[in-house]
């Protein structure tokens, strides 16, 4: 059997010869548009180097509510000694540039531009008084009883970002701080991947739609649900369709009527080695290749490029193919540490996998030493780890109650408490 690492690899090879990494569309960083189109924005891989337009900040500013000063005309001052200067008129955020004269102090507030002139700003609660004069007050003083240093509380022009520099570069993962930061420069979009196209069809002749009416024997379907909520949270658009068959031949039609419209065919059960496995028997012959991975749970998958062959006399259509297990666990544990990952290289983002961290188990439990075991788990106040449900694929309720994976690596048959393992957070 082939490790996770190694089928991920293959994976992600499949991918990388449909991903659009070419293809970029732009995308609007309007906040009207962003409420309007939400789902434009989420999870977007930023198709190339932005250069910062201007520079964050743009001018120097004003970090407090203070006065604008020159620290030389308080190089004296002291307790015993204080500094005294002239008040100048205020200058408020959004106010133009001002001069400052020596031997006066600013009034200026948080975001103001720091006058031509001053180079450090004092806080209000360090004047005396601790309070700004009325505007239409004139000859007042306010005095200071400490030096300070060049620069104090002054956001220097440039000290984020610089016109000119790369502000991001691509294959970052567009979050709220991204689209904050592009705006603030003043760029009104940006080039992003075009998103990833997958037809997802889960399979079986007992699976129906939640809702209806079960006969004896169905079930209803949770693979369609779980994995399409896991391939939106991924950036990819999705056309769930299940077939409701065991029948290769349905499975077919069903495909020769839908590829041509997706990047990626996402298959759910079939893969095993029963009488009727409807995505071995119809993928096979086309293409598919069907194995097992050393991973429990998840152990058999399917993947390979399928020539699909054309309906009414058109041409056949080849598309990359990723067969998983069945079992809703088996399904989604596969997606995390296989699919996910490759997904998010097809379309160049920089990050793929989940942050690895490590933490201490709080039980005792067994593992198969020839399989890399996934168990579901939380992570306490404490930060150990405490296991949710057994290791059975169907305990698709443990699952959501989870927020962690725990890794038992290949080769390890019993785990005990107090001993250290690898997890990677599912939560977010």
């Amino acid at each position: 059997m082939r490790t996770i690492e190694e089928h991920r690899r293959e994976i992600i090879a499949l991918l990388g010869g449909v991903a659009p990494t070419a293809e970029a569309e732009e995308l609007s960083v309007s906040a009207t548009e962003m409420a309007a189109h939400p789902e434009r924005y989420a999870h977007r891989v930023l198709a190339a180097d932005l250069i910062a337009p201007s520079s964050l900040p743009a001018f120097d500013n004003s970090q407090m509510d203070g006065y604008a000063v020159l620290s030389g005309d308080l190089a004296s001052a002291r307790a015993d000694a204080p500094a005294a200067l002239a008040v100048a008129p205020r200058i408020a955020a959004g106010d133009a540039f001002g001069t400052h004269a020596p031997g006066t102090a600013t009034p200026i507030m948080t975001g103001a531009p720091v006058p031509e002139g001053a180079d450090a700003v004092v806080q209000i609660e360090k004047a005396d008084p601790p309070a700004f004069f009325d505007d239409d007050d004139i000859d007042r003083t306010v005095s200071f009883t400490a030096t300070v240093p060049e620069g104090l509380f002054v956001r220097a022009a440039g000290s984020d970002v610089a016109r000119g520099d790369v502000l991001l570069t691509a294959g970052t993962l567009l979050g709220p701080a991204h689209y904050g930061v592009i705006s603030g420069t003043g760029a009104t979009a940006v080039s992003v991947r075009r998103r990833l196209r997958v037809l997802l069809v889960s399979t079986g002749h007992e699976i129906r739609e939640p809702g209806s009416a079960l006969q004896p024997g169905q079930i209803f379907d949770a693979n369609s649900s779980a994995l399409t909520a896991a391939l939106l949270a991924t950036g990819c658009t999705v056309t769930p369709l299940p077939c409701r068959s065991d029948d290769a031949d349905d499975l077919l039609a069903l495909l020769q009527r839908e590829s041509t419209a997706v990047d990626v065919i996402l298959t759910v059960g079939g893969v095993s080695a029963g009488a009727r496995e409807v995505v071995r028997d119809a993928l096979g012959p086309l293409g598919v290749e069907f194995m097992k991975v050393a991973m429990q749970p998840g152990g058999p998958q399917g993947f390979g490029v399928a020539s699909i062959p054309g309906a009414e006399g058109r041409a056949s259509v080849d598309r990359p193919v990723i067969s998983l297990p069945g079992n809703p666990v088996s399904a989604l544990v596969s997606f995390e540490a296989i699919v996910r990952p490759a997904l998010l290289a097809a379309v160049g983002a920089r990050a793929t996998s989940r942050e690895l961290r490590r933490g201490v188990v709080t039980e005792a439990f067994d593992s198969p030493p020839n399989h890399h075991q996934l168990r579901r788990g939380l992570v306490r106040e404490d930060g150990t780890l405490e296991l949710v449900g057994g290791p059975s694929s169907h305990l698709l309720h443990s699952y959501a109650g989870s927020t962690v994976l725990v890794h038992v690596p290949i080769g390890v048959s019993s785990v005990s408490a107090g001993d250290e393992l690898d997890y990677w957070r599912i939560d977010g």
